[in-house]
């Protein structure tokens, strides 16, 4: 993650020299196919049942490699997490970033045969699998991973507004290294609860189309990135494109898609003017002067059946902050449905236990989690009459945590002490972390945990995105979307009290 936009948000690490930030409007597609008709996507009930039972026997075997194995941890309240035998569909032991290292059939679940919003098990060439009676809309990431969320769920919002089903890709490792390969949406987030509790059609870019296809497809889109900045004439960059083996011809969306016409210091697109671009009469008003795609040279109007644009991390309902208001329909009708896997609950809380010192079988207390986010946010500190004056000092923060605490002792009637609270944070220097133990908070520590080397190098950014967003009580940074998502989990999930710290120069969060 890094950086921050014009707009107010910081954001992940970005193919294009521009920087980010993001967002959404309402009501599920009425007309896509039923969920009954799905032999692959049983009922969310069944399912979860089967997931419980693989849970159950994945933290056994968690349990029981723990006691083959020497504790890494050398401090208190730092996590130590075991050798895991059990190998990840995100393994980053193939060195290739290319996501032919993504098999298919091996992610197929028993009783799953494919996805009711396609014909068929993935094809060699993505259009052989699109149903007749069915509309379907994509776009790409390129940001950092929370980035890529909010991305994918402006997607998946802009399909409830044109009746489509959205086709939803991979993460990329933009913030964790190009020679990782990328990871399915469907292991982070739970994708037939999401269809089942949203009522919103969903499907995954490698059910489509066979990964290890190496059909060229050619496909005409949307450029919605050059009508909203001016600082880059051509459609945003993404490797997702490559990895899919498709050949872009754009078209670029007329300027009336950006939210505040002319402004440079915003570049948001409304997510009504780009729903307007999926209609007969609107599409055949701005299309007939397409780009050649890179590959085959081909021109190609933006596609009916396919509809597709560039990069939609900017849309937006009403302003380009929505994501941290109240209001967002993207957050209220999409985005907190996007829940973790069974898998990662149970890792995440694994994790939660190790941290306090409890047992595996114990139930996990509540407790409060702290983000604290500093590294390149020092790029955004020129307020500030000294570089220390910049970031709130950790007395600041634990104020922040006693506001959460009496929140929750009055409304709730739970009391949280100091000793459960965890803090995650990308901050390097020692002293700050000494000062973190005086406290008594507990910290996950994914470096001498080995996480990355259990479970591969996504694994700690998720882990503590997960362990997060199972807090009673959250404390975040101001203007880091990671921040800002986690709240809303909080919030919403677990009917949490949050507080956000505010920094910038000496004082700033004073109150």
């Amino acid at each position: 993650m890094n950086g921050r936009s014009a707009n107010g948000y910081s954001h992940g690490r970005s193919e294009s020299s521009v920087p980010l930030l993001p967002y959404a409007d309402t009501s599920p597609p009425s007309s896509s196919p039923s969920l009954s008709s799905a032999p692959r996507y049983m009922s969310y009930f069944a399912q979860r049942r089967r997931f419980l039972l693989t849970a159950c026997l994945s933290l056994s075997a968690i349990v029981l490699v723990a006691l083959s194995f020497t504790t890494l941890a050398t401090q208190e309240g730092s996590l130590a997490v075991p050798i895991n035998s059990h190998p990840e569909p995100s393994s980053d032991n193939n060195t290739s970033a290319h996501p032919a290292a993504i098999d298919a059939e091996s992610l197929e679940d028993d009783g799953y045969e494919y996805s009711p919003f396609v014909r068929g098990p993935p094809t060699q060439s993505f259009r052989d699998n699109l149903r007749n009676d069915t509309k379907y809309i994509t776009s790409w990431i390129s940001a950092g991973w929370t980035n890529d969320i909010m991305t994918y769920t402006n997607l998946v919002y802009l399909a409830t507004l044109t009746d489509r089903v959205p086709v939803v890709g991979m993460f990329t490792p933009s913030h964790i290294g190009g020679d990782v390969p990328p990871i399915l949406f469907g292991e982070v987030f739970d994708v037939p609860r999401f269809i089942e509790e949203s009522g919103i059609p969903l499907v995954e870019w490698y059910e489509v189309k066979d990964p290890q296809s190496e059909v060229i497809d050619e496909l005409g889109c949307w450029n919605v990135w050059e009508a909203v900045q001016y600082n880059e004439h051509s459609p945003r960059g993404s490797v997702v494109p490559s990895w899919l083996k498709l050949d872009i011809s754009y078209t670029k969306a007329p300027n009336w898609v950006k939210l505040i016409p002319d402004y440079p210091h915003d570049m948001c697109s409304s997510f009504w003017s780009l729903a307007r671009l999926s209609f007969p009469e609107e599409r055949a008003k701005n299309i007939g002067n397409p780009l050649p795609s890179p590959l085959n040279n081909a021109t190609l109007d933006p596609d009916e059946h396919m509809l597709c644009f560039d990069y939609l991390y900017y849309a937006c309902a009403q302003q380009s902050t929505d994501l941290d208001h109240d209001y967002s329909p993207t957050w209220r009708y999409v985005m907190r449905y996007f829940r973790w896997t069974q898998r990662i609950e149970t890792i995440a809380a694994h994790y939660v236990r190790q941290a306090f010192g409890l047992p595996e079988d114990a139930e996990v207390p509540p407790y409060i989690a702290i983000h604290v986010r500093h590294g390149d946010f020092s790029n955004w500190c020129w307020a500030a009459e000294k570089p220390e004056d910049c970031f709130a000092p950790l007395p600041v923060i634990a104020r922040r945590v006693r506001e959460v605490q009496e929140e929750l002792r009055e409304r709730k009637g739970i009391d949280i002490p100091m000793t459960r609270v965890i803090v995650t944070s990308d901050e390097k220097d020692p002293a700050w972390w000494e000062e973190v133990a005086a406290l008594g908070w507990r910290t996950i520590d994914h470096d001498t945990a080995g996480t990355a080397e259990v479970f591969g190098r996504w694994y700690p950014v998720i882990l503590d995105a997960a362990i997060q967003s199972g807090a009673l009580g959250f404390v975040g940074t101001d203007r880091s979307t990671y921040s800002i998502v986690s709240r809303r989990r909080v919030e919403t999930w677990n009917d949490g009290a949050t507080r956000t710290v505010l920094w910038g120069y000496k004082g700033a969060d004073d109150h």
